[in-house]
């Protein structure tokens, strides 16, 4: 019997503002039992507006200020889908989004904040907005890196006197003084103060910009932005290789081309949030306009309405009352002064002093805290009376997903060996990784099978990795993708929820396919515990197919993926990897591999590394082929951060039996038996056939490596 509660609503968050961080930490806490919950944001992460101004002054690294979303998304069980949300179809009840089908919800919220891009002459080409923060943060970098090492001139250029110009003008100044060089950074304000605070605090930015040598132009009209210069009308320009727009805030284009109620170019929400006339869409942040109370657009009120949304898209979802927003009509305003040093104003009272800024960075840090420290979910205790050995299974990791959810080789191995012996058609069945038949009319047909237990919440990605998984048995031997079909288990969920499920993962499925050259003719579908999909694929082959025992001696090993998705996969299940990490592997492992079979067709002998990690695999063409393998362990490529995992002691459950299965001699890495995921393709052919395929998927912008060499021998795989 099912016991999880089945699946009815759609709950979507557009965007990764601070209110949807807050929501979603408060989610993971106490989720609403049947409702499905969906993130959609272009980057793994979002960088928190407060402690910008301190990482552009070198106070903080970029991690420090970065909220993981896939962190967050993963504790509040929640998918991640990375991309830009560009429109929403409110009758079909669907969100727009860039690259892939549209994203259906029942209750949608956006937070996606504003963007500083100026409608000025020139600025999209020699300009960048402080907002979106990430793309202003990164340039930043960048430029500091060339002005340390004299690669450009230190000379920025702040549009807009207000709190925010200010702040980070003082902030760049300060960095660059660090670095070694004298800055020039000039603020250029149209009006005829600094805006945003009142005269007492006004003197203190004056004087603090001052000290930093920061200079002002005041009732500065722009004319144009050049690669080396700001002209202004009736004023000398400025020199600039760097100009940085923070004048107002600016409504993201696509917002503006909605029938959504605005002002300006801003959502229009009522006091619960809601948006004017649709209680199922809500918004909150700078992208909302809020006409019950108007206040300026600061970061202060999106974490202070986040409760309220929490608590009303809970009451949205499940037929609740709503409650009502009421912000703060003052608010403390607390402005980095570049250094250690903040300002503090509020009731037109301004103080200024290091006391204030490690105030600032006490509640900077208490914030970010909340959303790093996440409460990890204990897994509901064993009945007190249980049969032998239950306990011993259940004290160990949880079971993973992906091929780290596999049944151990020795133990396959075991079950298959009373298989009744090969006849008729079949070439080849068991112990490859595809069978093998040959047609009537000449040439071989391949025909394998798999499947995955979930490693991620979004059926789109995963369908895509579970294709690209089920088509490398095909690829490694050499053979053209026919046809395909699917094997699906859904979580219990309502009819409604099927339809949308099964579409997305219907046309993911058909594009990867499509792309291989092969088509998906239909499959079976079925509601389970959880999500599981996998393929059914076949292909065909001309000649004899490629299989693990024609390696011959002298032949180096190519692999065109890095390993290391298990362990990556593991501690995304354990909430302890980072999100730029996991989205980077996710990324790799769910694209295709058909231009790198392609280029590999040659070779003696060939497999997918999968379940039973690179030993396994480079074993079993050892094996077959009666020689031994050198493996070098510097030129093994590795996913970016599963090192560091593997070495902290984060590791797949399928780790310990690949480990019995395929025992490597010489250096002790555990990297080689961690399971792998839509894993890259394993060649052995002639060395100089091995540097041309290299260079050939180079071309191509494909990955490929040479990571060994085999010779004469029994089996034996030792990692120098």
């Amino acid at each position: 019997m099912l016991n999880d509660v089945p699946l009815t609503r759609d709950l979507v968050l557009v965007g990764g503002g601070h209110a949807h961080a807050l929501v979603l930490k408060a989610w993971g806490m106490n989720p609403l039992p049947g409702a499905r919950l969906t993130v959609i944001n272009p980057g793994p992460t979002a960088p928190y507006t407060g402690m910008l101004p301190g990482h552009v002054a070198g106070h903080y690294g970029r991690d420090d200020l970065e909220i993981d979303l896939v962190r967050l998304c993963r504790h509040a069980g929640a998918r991640l889908i990375l991309s830009k949300a560009t429109a929403i179809d409110r009758q079909a009840h669907e969100i727009i989004v860039d690259g892939r089908g549209p994203v259906a919800y029942d209750i949608a919220s956006i937070d996606i904040g504003i963007t500083a891009q100026m409608d000025l002459p020139g600025f999209a080409d020699h300009a960048v907005g402080a907002k979106p923060l990430d793309v202003y943060a990164a340039r930043w970098r960048d430029f500091l890196d060339q002005v340390t090492f004299g690669k450009a001139e230190p000379k920025v250029a702040v549009i807009g006197g207000g709190v925010a110009g200010c702040e980070l003008a003082m902030a760049m100044a300060f960095a660059m003084t660090q670095a070694g060089v004298s800055p020039q950074v000039t603020v250029i304000e149209a009006g005829p103060q600094i805006s945003g605070v009142g005269p007492h605090a006004r003197s203190m930015l004056l004087s603090a910009m001052t000290d930093l040598g920061i200079g002002l132009r005041l009732n500065a009209r722009i004319e144009r932005i050049e690669a080396q210069q700001v002209l202004l009308n009736e004023q000398d320009p400025v020199s600039a290789r760097f100009c940085v727009g923070a004048a107002g805030a600016f409504p993201h284009e696509w917002i503006t081309q909605t029938d959504l109620p605005q002002k300006d170019g801003f959502i229009e929400v009522g006091p619960d949030l809601s948006i004017a006339g649709d209680n199922t869409l809500f918004a909150v942040g700078d992208c909302a306009h809020m006409p019950f109370a108007p206040r300026p657009k600061a970061g202060v009120f999106a974490v202070r309405a986040a409760p309220i949304l929490h608590a009303n898209l809970r009451a949205a979802l499940s037929g609740g009352r709503t409650r009502t927003f009421k912000p703060q009509k003052n608010y403390l305003k607390l402005i980095s002064l570049g250094g250690k040093s903040a300002m503090a104003e509020k009731y037109g009272l301004a103080f200024a002093g290091p006391l204030l800024w490690r105030w600032k960075n006490r509640i900077d840090q208490a914030f970010m805290d909340r959303l790093e420290h996440l409460q990890v979910m204990k897994a509901q205790p064993a009945p007190t009376q249980v049969a032998s050995g239950v306990q011993e299974i259940l004290a160990d990791k949880p079971l993973c997903g992906g091929c780290g959810a596999k049944v151990g080789g020795g133990v396959l191995s075991d079950a298959l060996c009373d298989l009744p012996k090969i006849s008729g058609d079949v070439v080849a069945g068991a112990g490859d990784d595809a069978a093998i038949l040959r047609t009537p009319g000449g040439g071989f047909q391949v025909m394998s099978t798999d499947h995955l237990r979930s490693i991620v919440h979004d059926p789109v990605q995963m369908t895509r990795i579970a294709a690209v998984h089920a088509l490398g048995d095909v690829w490694a031997m050499g053979a053209k993708p026919q046809v395909a079909l699917a094997s699906l288990i859904l979580p219990r969920m309502s009819a409604a929820l099927q339809a949308r499920t099964l579409r997305e993962i219907t046309q993911s499925a058909t594009e990867v396919f499509h792309t291989a050259g092969a088509q998906l003719v239909g499959g079976h579908t079925t509601m389970g515990a959880e999500m599981t999909i996998g393929f059914t694929v076949t292909g065909t082959c001309p000649t004899m197919p490629i299989t693990v025992a024609g390696a011959q001696t002298g032949d180096v090993l190519v692999l065109t993926r890095p390993i290391g998705s298990g362990v990556i996969m593991a501690a995304h299940m354990q909430g302890s990897a980072e999100g730029r990490i996991v989205a980077k592997a996710l990324q790799i492992m769910e694209r295709p591999q058909h231009r790198e079979a392609e280029v590999l067709r040659q070779a003696h002998a060939m497999t997918d590394v999968t379940g039973f990690g690179l030993a396994g695999h480079v074993r079993a063409i050892c094996l077959a082929s009666e020689l031994d393998a050198e493996l070098w362990q510097s030129a093994i490529p590795i996913y970016p951060g599963a090192r560091t995992l593997s070495d902290r002691g984060v590791a797949s459950t399928l780790m310990p039996s690949n480990r019995a299965d395929a025992a490597v001699a010489g250096i002790e890495d555990a990297l080689l038996f961690d399971p792998q995921t839509a894993g890259g393709l394993l060649a052995a052919m002639p060395r100089k056939d091995a540097e041309r395929a290299v260079a050939a998927l180079a071309e191509m912008g494909c990955d490929g490596h040479i990571i060994g060499r085999l010779e004469s021998g029994v089996g034996t795989v030792t990692l120098i």
